[in-house]
């Protein structure tokens, strides 16, 4: 079954790599090209993620030296890495094609010139979350003990984002900012994220945002890091459908997807430790849901609620 995953740090990787890292077939990449085919993934989003540490003045310069990674790596040297502009691409790929699709991981990068957001549109960003787990210009992230909500910038970004048909992800915000953009945003994605409910971890949901997440017509991609799906030892495939189970309890089965941020994490899931494990997640699924509910996990979901297409 072909999937769509939402979220993976791959690019930071490559530019960490200083060019030595090949995308076609790096066992240090989780989700590498070879991975992906294994594991069926179809369409795979690459995140562009600016570590704390690096200076403001050269946040920008970082993006794009990532960017440049995705499209001399990534795309330049695997003509079946097909790059996903628009949100009808989708229905463009074709047999043995995987879709790639940039996203923007905290706005760090920008500081607060909205004409470098509008340029990183325009070279493919296409989901943009305001920001990681600290503060910035923007607003306040889950690790911000502040809390605070969106600053005027951050709310002239998600206008930005609706004007220009771009996902708002709400993945890494604290839990005002995470409201202040469900006021504003037409595009709303959790791109991942677990449920709160079953690991009570500053990253996961609430059953309140994820309630609010689905009747505004917004996704929730799950996210296979560890911490996230489970709060002691070692999780399995199976403590993941438990947060699956529990959207769809709240009513997502309709909205629901997958976020692997595979190269972003450090331990893994039993049974789903690279993209290439990615049907050991469908398997399991089959078991306990439809075939038509995981096809819509899987990528269904996603194609029906893009922008310009389900909203």
């Amino acid at each position: 079954m072909n999937i769509i995953d939402l979220h993976c740090d791959a690019l930071l990787k490559l530019w960490e790599g200083k060019g030595k890292l090949r995308f076609a077939d790096a066992p240090e990449l989780e989700c590498n090209k070879t991975r992906l085919q294994q594991g069926q993934v179809k369409v795979q989003s690459f995140a562009i993620f600016i570590e704390p540490d690096i200076p403001s003045d050269q946040k920008f310069q970082v993006a794009l030296e990532q960017i440049d990674y995705f499209y001399k790596e990534v795309l330049g040297k695997n003509p079946d890495m097909i790059h996903i502009k628009e949100w009808s691409d989708f229905d463009q790929l074709k047999l043995g094609q995987i879709g790639a699709m940039l996203t923007l991981e905290g706005v760090d990068a920008i500081g607060n010139d909205l004409a470098k957001l509008r340029i990183l549109y325009q070279l493919g960003v296409r989901s943009v979350g305001l920001t990681w787990n600290n503060a910035n210009l923007a607003a306040d992230g889950a690790g911000e003990p502040r809390g605070g909500g969106l600053t005027l910038l951050g709310k002239e970004i998600v206008q930005l984002n609706n004007e220009n048909r771009v996902l708002t992800d709400v993945s890494h915000l604290c839990e005002r900012a995470f409201w202040d953009v469900m006021d504003i945003a037409r595009y709303p994605i959790a791109s991942h994220s677990n449920a709160k409910a079953f690991c009570n971890h500053r990253r996961n949901l609430t059953d309140e945002q994820a309630t609010a997440m689905f009747e505004k017509g917004g996704l929730i991609h799950v996210v296979y890091c560890p911490p996230f799906v489970k709060e002691e030892g070692k999780a399995t495939i199976s403590d993941l459908v438990k947060h699956i189970d529990h959207f769809c309890s709240l009513g997502g089965v309709k909205q629901i997807g997958f976020g692997s941020d595979f190269d972003g994490i450090s331990s893994f899931i039993t049974n789903l430790e690279d993209s290439s494990k990615s049907q050991n997640l469908i398997n399991d699924l089959l078991k306990h849901f439809s075939e038509d509910e995981v096809r819509g996990f899987a990528y269904q979901n996603f194609l029906e609620h893009r922008p310009g297409i389900g909203r």
